[in-house]
């Protein structure tokens, strides 16, 4: 490298070469000019030999220093491609090593949203049935609130029941009785002990309210309701719905609830004595099935009963036809006996008759032939 006015430059640079062999031009013109002019002097002539001699090694130098500054240019250009290769092939390959690992992550990232996806639409579907299940409950809150709206949810869980248990010409809903009340579930039972009503509108007003009292007083006020409440509703049942020769002595309080049905057996016993004296037996859900698969056995029992005397017609008109097969039998038998003592007499007739045909058949008929008389003539 060198410097000329404040710039460095390569020894091989146009710059510096044109500059020195112009240099070295002008020195070798000036000596012939002045070798020419015969004024040079011996000591002048030494230095510009030696100034020459310089510059001509200056110029070697820098020639040969040209010439390796090339080869270090070619080196370094060889270098530079290797090593530019080596880092082409060395990014390729962390291109391809990054590519397999995004395309790794971005299917894992696929799957577990996928899953996620998965997850969340389960979670909105629960989120949903739980909405769904909010409202039923708040329906099933208003429809027990209100008293028509409650009655009627009770005949459909009786319904239900009954419909379970019986066979559907064994029960009627909503009868009419001949004193004009509708049942909301008459059982077809057999005399005795006759049709069996099902009463399904319980009043749950004052359960409600024992169950919403916070104090003693509350209680006791609640207590005494649901006394007064339960025993009116039995003696509706008994005025209403146990006619005498129309249906049983009895009648059932059906309850939509087991827990009402537990709260009268547990701290009202005196209330459900009252509905036995009363003919009104109280039934829960689960009572009620067990009382209707009871009235089923009853039922099929009766049913049996009724078909007993067909069954009975039945056999004695078999009996008859047994009797009436038996006494033609006993006549083909006869029969059959007169044929084949017919056959027998007809075959004693038919060997006499071969018999004879065979003494017949051995008569000598010439031997017995009478002579011939001459006839005499008139």
């Amino acid at each position: 490298m060198i410097t000329l006015f404040g710039q460095t430059l390569a020894w091989n640079a146009p710059e510096v070469l044109i500059p020195g062999a112009v240099l070295l031009l002008v020195l070798g013109m000036m000596l012939l000019v002045l070798r020419a002019s015969g004024r040079v002097s011996p000591l002048l002539m030494q230095e510009m030999s030696w100034l020459s001699q310089r510059v001509q090694g200056l110029s070697e130098g820098q020639e040969r220093l040209a010439g390796g500054l090339h080869h270090v240019s070619e080196a370094q250009s060889l270098s530079q491609t290797a090593m530019i290769q080596l880092m082409e092939n060395r990014l390729a390959e962390v291109q391809r090593f990054m590519g397999e690992s995004l395309t790794g992550s971005s299917m894992r990232t696929a799957r577990s949203l996928g899953d996620l996806q998965q997850r969340l639409e389960t979670i909105d579907k629960a989120q949903a049935n739980i909405e769904k299940l909010s409202g039923n409950v708040l329906s099933l809150q208003d429809i027990l609130a209100n008293k028509q709206t409650r009655g009627a949810f009770g005949e459909i869980q009786l319904h239900d029941i009954v419909a379970k248990a019986l066979p559907p010409d064994a029960y009627t809903m909503q009868a009419t009785l001949s004193n004009g009340k509708r049942v909301d579930c008459l059982v077809h039972l057999p005399n005795p002990p006759g049709p069996l009503a099902i009463d399904a509108k319980f009043p749950l007003e004052a359960y409600e309210a024992l169950r919403r009292a916070e104090n003693p007083r509350q209680v006791q006020d609640a207590n005494v309701a649901l006394r007064t409440a339960v025993r009116a509703h039995i003696k509706a049942i008994s005025d209403k719905y146990v006619i005498e020769g129309e249906t049983a002595d009895g009648a059932l309080m059906f309850l939509p609830s087991e827990a009402v049905y537990a709260e009268l057996h547990a701290n009202f016993p005196e209330i459900v004595r009252e509905g036995f004296a009363a003919r009104v037996w109280i039934v829960s859900p689960t009572t009620c099935m067990a009382t209707l698969n009871t009235m089923r056995a009853i039922l099929k029992d009766a049913r049996l009963r009724e078909q007993t005397g067909a069954i009975r017609k039945e056999l004695a008109e078999l009996y008859k036809d047994i009797e009436r097969l038996s006494e033609r039998v006993g006549n083909l038998d006869r029969h059959f006996g007169q044929a084949a003592k017919d056959i027998e007499e007809i075959k004693i007739s038919s060997d006499k008759a071969g018999k004879r045909a065979r003494r017949l058949d051995a008569f000598d008929f010439e031997e017995l032939a009478l002579p011939i008389v001459p006839k005499v003539p008139e």
